[in-house]
């Protein structure tokens, strides 16, 4: 199918639009979308995008399985996920095609490549016939660029060689990209500046290909509708476009500042958590310690040796490595240190699915280590709120002396989102258990008795030398002890412990309803998708709230109060049930709906609305 020159196309103004940019690992999708997100929300759109790549490092190229994309969703109306169907999907070679073109509304754009449709990489798409030539893409509005070409053209007198040449052709894309949306390309030609300073040959390149991409869409009127977003009305304040990651780095940051203690990091890089550990080398001007360990164990390890000698320590990872840290998480439960392990949820078992997102940590962070061992459990529903999550997580393992588990995932930590930046003066105090001097009365498991919280002495401090460690204390001398009474006692009281920080967290709120035929519930990173199905049956008149989770152990005091005021409750989330199998537990009083999907992917909205209307209805 060839691409014939149009009048001059008509502009249409729209509220949202859905992008997908798709292509080989090495074709620079990741680039092309994060360019195209921050060009967008530096004109003033919301955004969410959501980052889709291959758990292979190097997949073969033109395969199925090692299609990179970058989905974008931008608009000048609120943006809470990154959107179901396309409206506008980039395919640099058949296998993007193939595997993106469901997801495409009919009648909708195609931008596409035309050199790599070659028969070597048709068949490695598994298609018996060129799909630009055989008529199936009927349905679609489809452009085919020589991109590879034009892109050889454009630079055929800077001296590069082919493989540089050839991998500047999604800049061409984002070209043609920018001039259908109305997109200023001088954020990214100052990108280029910036990333290539010591290289200003490739700086060039890639400025002269975005160039050549747009001004080839603008000049041969290859599209016939470009379209308008018009900023959206955010409250006014100074905004970063960050990924949970990063997100969550900075709110580790934000707590040491607030606490006055330094920050140590150990960890052991694993997907998709790593670019937390990335992101805190960064910043050793503010004192942050920053360990890469050998292992996961002694990741955590060295944290928990960290926050004995007086640290805010942090450890971070994945699903697997959670499972190797088990037994040092209850090495920190009965030494009643202040510990932070980030989970950065993947699917799974055992490796799973490394670059795909999953729910299914939630009874591993609750149960999974021997013995009696109840940690605080936390998780973060957006990119931008890992900030807060990040801080809250520290905030209550300082106070109340206890590894907190912070969950997040793949989803949240690698799709971005704007952030008002906060000051620090905005973030909530952090009361430390700091003991500074010694008195006749204490030893180490000495409690409050309101909080149960033991006091904090910090190695070196006259007065106040000790031990701790994995075998069971007296509850009065801190001494080894196999008592049975005190054993129990001592289970119990970190037991106690745990539920009496419901009484420092907020009260769970319900968005849209709060009371009538159907409670919509979720925790962690399927909040955009909830959020935004139940205010589209909200506003069309369904009596639908929505009530999601962040404080998983303890949950909030008034959560029976909420569940009261419901017909029917259904439990949603990317797992088989473990939160609504928690929740059946503890509240049988309330029958459980449960709506599960395990693909690796965030929910859809359209699917989550369908299932609520029909028990509605």
């Amino acid at each position: 199918m060839s691409s014939k020159p149009l009048n001059k196309p008509k502009v249409q103004s729209v509220r949202n639009v859905v992008i997908r940019f798709v292509g080989d690992s090495g074709d620079g999708m990741q680039l092309t979308g994060s360019q195209f997100t921050d060009t967008s929300a530096m004109f003033g759109n919301d955004v969410v995008t959501f980052p889709n790549f291959p758990a292979e490092i190097r997949a073969p190229q033109g395969s199925l399985y090692g299609v990179s994309g970058y989905q974008v969703h931008i608009g000048s109306v609120e943006i809470s996920t990154p959107g179901d169907d396309l409206d506008l999907l980039v395919a640099m070679n058949p296998a993007g095609l193939k595997t993106n073109l469901s997801a495409l509304k009919p009648g909708h754009t195609i931008i596409v490549d035309a050199d790599a449709f070659s028969n070597k990489n048709l068949k490695k798409a598994a298609y018996s016939n060129n799909p630009l030539e055989d008529g199936s893409l009927k349905n679609y509005r489809v452009i085919d660029v020589s991109m590879t070409s034009l892109t050889k053209e454009a630079l055929k007198d800077l001296g590069l060689d082919n493989k540089t040449i050839t991998r500047s052709k999604n800049m061409f894309a984002l070209g043609m990209v920018y001039w259908m949306y109305h997109r200023d390309m001088q954020h990214t030609l100052n990108f280029f500046e910036q990333k290539f300073k010591k290289q200003p040959n490739l700086a060039k390149a890639n400025a002269t290909v975005l160039k050549a991409g747009y001004f080839y869409a603008e000049t041969l009127e290859l599209i016939p509708n470009t379209y308008t977003i018009a900023p959206s009305s955010m409250p006014k304040g100074i905004y970063r476009i960050v990924n949970g990651n990063t997100a969550t780095a900075w709110g580790f940051l934000t707590a040491a500042e607030k606490s006055g203690l330094q920050l140590f990091l150990g960890s052991y890089p694993i997907t998709p958590a790593s670019d937390i550990l990335h992101e805190l080398v960064k910043h050793k001007h503010f004192g942050v310690k920053a360990f890469q360990a050998e292992d996961e164990i002694a990741g955590i390890t060295s944290a928990i040796g960290a926050s004995f000698a007086g640290d805010l320590a942090i450890t971070t990872t994945s699903g697997p490595g959670l499972a190797l840290k088990s037994e040092a998480i209850g090495l920190a439960v009965m030494t009643e240190l202040p510990l932070v392990i980030v989970n950065v949820q993947r699917g799974g078992p055992s490796t799973g699915l490394p670059t795909k997102t999953e729910q299914s940590d939630l009874l591993q962070a609750m149960y999974g280590r021997n013995g009696d061992s109840p940690v605080i459990v936390l998780a973060a529903s957006t990119p931008a709120n890992c900030f807060d999550f990040a801080y809250e997580a520290s905030r209550l393992a300082l106070e109340h002396m206890t590894p907190v588990i912070l969950l997040s995932d793949g989803y949240i930590a690698n799709g971005s989102e704007p952030w008002k930046v906060k000051s620090i003066k905005e973030m909530a105090d952090i009361k430390l258990n700091i003991i500074h001097h010694s008195t006749e009365d204490w030893h180490p498991y000495k409690r409050d008795e309101n909080t149960l919280v033991r006091t904090w002495a910090i190695p070196g401090t006259a007065g106040l030398e000790h031990r701790i460690g994995g075998l069971e204390k007296d509850s009065n001398s801190g001494d080894v002890s196999y008592d049975p009474e005190n054993h129990h006692h001592m289970t119990n009281i970190r037991k106690n412990k745990i539920e009496k920080v419901a009484e420092n967290i907020p009260d769970l709120s319900i968005k849209y309803e709060g009371e009538g035929d159907l409670l919509v519930i979720g925790w962690g990173g399927t909040y955009g998708s909830l959020h935004t199905a139940v205010r589209q049956l909200y506003q069309n008149g369904y009596k639908i709230g929505h009530a999601h989770f962040n404080y998983i152990n303890p949950l909030p005091k008034n959560t029976d109060d909420i569940f009261k005021r419901f017909k029917k409750i259904i439990v949603c989330e990317l797992n088989t049930g473990q939160f609504s199998t928690l929740l059946q537990a503890k509240f049988t009083a309330y029958q459980f709906l449960t709506y599960n999907r395990v693909y690796g992917l965030p929910f859809s909205v359209s699917k989550l609305m369908d299932k609520f209307k029909s028990l509605i209805d």
